[in-house]
Order: C-alpha cells, then sequence, then structure tokens
C-alpha cells in the first residue's frame, strides 16, 4: 500500500521539476524575439523616421507638397482599391465555387491560386507583357482597337490583382468549410432563391473573414513594387505608383529628391501601421487570448 501510494507522488515529483526551467527559457526565448524584430523591423523603421524628420517638420510638408508624388499617391490608391474591389468579387466567387461544388480541374484552381505566392512578382510582370505587350499574344490587336494595356494604368490594376489574387480566398475557404452547407440547404429547402441564401446566410457567415482579407489585400497592393516596376514605365504623374516614387527618388541626386523619397516612405510605412491596427482589431477574439 505504501508503494502504491509514495509512486504517484514520485511522479508528480518528477513531472514538476521540469517547470522550474521554464520562467528561464521563457525570457531567454522572449529575449531573442524582441532582439530579432528590432534588429529586422523596429530599427529599419526608426531610420527611415529619423531620415524623414532630421531636419525638421517644414521640409517633410514641402516634400507633401511635391505633385509627383501627390499625383503617386493618387495613382497608388486608385490601382489598389480597384484591384482590392476585383480580388473581393472574384475571391467570394472562387471560394464558395471551390468549397460547395465538385466539378473537374476543382484542385487544379485550387493551387492555381497560390501560385502568385510561389512566383516572384517580377515573373507577373513579364507574363503580363508577354500577353498584353506590343510582341504579345493581345497586344497587336489591343493596340489596333486604341487600348493601351502595357506602361499603363490596366497594367497596374492587372499586376497588382494578381500578386493579390490569393488573400481574400485563403481567408473565406476556411470559415466557409467550417460553417458548412446545413444552413444553406435549410434555406433552399424553404423556398430561398441563390441570392438571398448569399446575403443573409452566407454573407454574414464570412463577413470577419472577408473584411479580414481585404485589409490584408489593400495592404499587399499599396505596397506593390515588383509586378507594377516591370510593366509601368514608371512615368511620374502618368504610371507612378508611390512605391515607384520612392525608388525613382532615392536614385536621383539632390537633398530634395532624398527627402522626398523618405517622405513617400514614411507614408507609406503609416498606412501599414493603421492596416496592422485594424488587421489587430479583426481578428477574432479567440486568436486575440
Amino acid at each position: 500500500m505504501t508503494d502504491t501510494l509514495t509512486k504517484p507522488t514520485e511522479l508528480a515529483t518528477s513531472v514538476q521539476k521540469p517547470r522550474r526551467n521554464k520562467p528561464v527559457t521563457r525570457w531567454v526565448l522572449r529575449t531573442i524575439a524582441v532582439v530579432y524584430v528590432l534588429g529586422l523591423v523596429a530599427l529599419p523603421v526608426g531610420t527611415v523616421v529619423e531620415h524623414t524628420f532630421q531636419n525638421g517638420l517644414q521640409p517633410v510638408l514641402d516634400s507633401l507638397r511635391n505633385p509627383d508624388l501627390q499625383s503617386a499617391a493618387r495613382l497608388g490608391v486608385f490601382v489598389a482599391v480597384v484591384s482590392v474591389l476585383i480580388n473581393t468579387v472574384f475571391g467570394i466567387g472562387m471560394a464558395i465555387l471551390i468549397v460547395r461544388y465538385r466539378f473537374p480541374g476543382r484542385r487544379l484552381l485550387n493551387a492555381l491560386i497560390d501560385l502568385p505566392v510561389s512566383i516572384s512578382p517580377i515573373v507577373v510582370g513579364i507574363a503580363l507583357i508577354f500577353v498584353y505587350g506590343a510582341d504579345g499574344w493581345f497586344g497587336p490587336a489591343l493596340s489596333n482597337a486604341g487600348i493601351q494595356i502595357i506602361f499603363a494604368t490596366p497594367a497596374l490594376v492587372l499586376a497588382t490583382v494578381i500578386v493579390a489574387l490569393p488573400l481574400v480566398v485563403r481567408e473565406i475557404i476556411p470559415v466557409l468549410e467550417e460553417a458548412g452547407t446545413e444552413q444553406d440547404q435549410a434555406a433552399q429547402s424553404l423556398g430561398a432563391n441563390a441570392g438571398q441564401r448569399f446575403w443573409r446566410i452566407t454573407l454574414p457567415t464570412i463577413r470577419w473573414a472577408l473584411a479580414y482579407g481585404v485589409v490584408l489585400s489593400l495592404a499587399r497592393s499599396l505596397g506593390e513594387f515588383g509586378a507594377v516596376r516591370v510593366v509601368s514605365g514608371s512615368v511620374s504623374g502618368e504610371s507612378q505608383t508611390l512605391t515607384l516614387f520612392v525608388n525613382d527618388a532615392y536614385q536621383e541626386f539632390g537633398k530634395q529628391a532624398e527627402q522626398d523619397a523618405f517622405t513617400a516612405a514614411f507614408l507609406l510605412m503609416c498606412v501599414s501601421v493603421v492596416f496592422i491596427v485594424v488587421i489587430a482589431l479583426l481578428r477574432p477574439k479567440e486568436q486575440k487570448k
């Protein structure tokens, strides 16, 4: 009887012993994580802020009045908003199609959605030139019709749509899979048509995942550089987004050009911070713990 009572005690003691080292381990891991984040994120961000305001606030305000910077910001926002709208509509449609229907090529479509994540954005830009460029598949026909795609706003939209394609879809698909089709089938049996089922059942089910995907897609679209660099031509006031403006201004000589580059980079950074806050607020409560 004594052996029976002492064994659980010994076992409990042996299980509890490693826990004495866990606080030390946690602090070490936290220190490593903080140093890692400070070195890779906080230090570069702090450098941008320092160079932006090193001469005070007035040079920043002067840069904000730069017509090229304002034009680049307007074009970048326009391209991002249009791209997000397109990806939202088609993202919802593709997510519903993949989750609720079985058809030949379904797995291929599901794999193709992730293709923009696995390839370089520069490859996306080159592919668009091969398709819509002057010597591409549709380039001559579009040129004869007076439609310009490459080195114009349509190319910027196409490139941004492609690189941000998976973000909305991949946020919605898990939610639809978890929700199942019982409510949709019940509504259909009661006479609800497809539109009514979407607005009253599907959309409320995916609303937070959709909002999360839209914010991610908008952030990705505003910060896109590689693909739009290839297809834009980066002409000031015509086909230059804010990311392209940062690159071009920083490569120019002169303090004013450098100030303009850092000011534009600071704007992009501020937008990123806003998106991070929005994503944190949209994140489900169980993920915040």
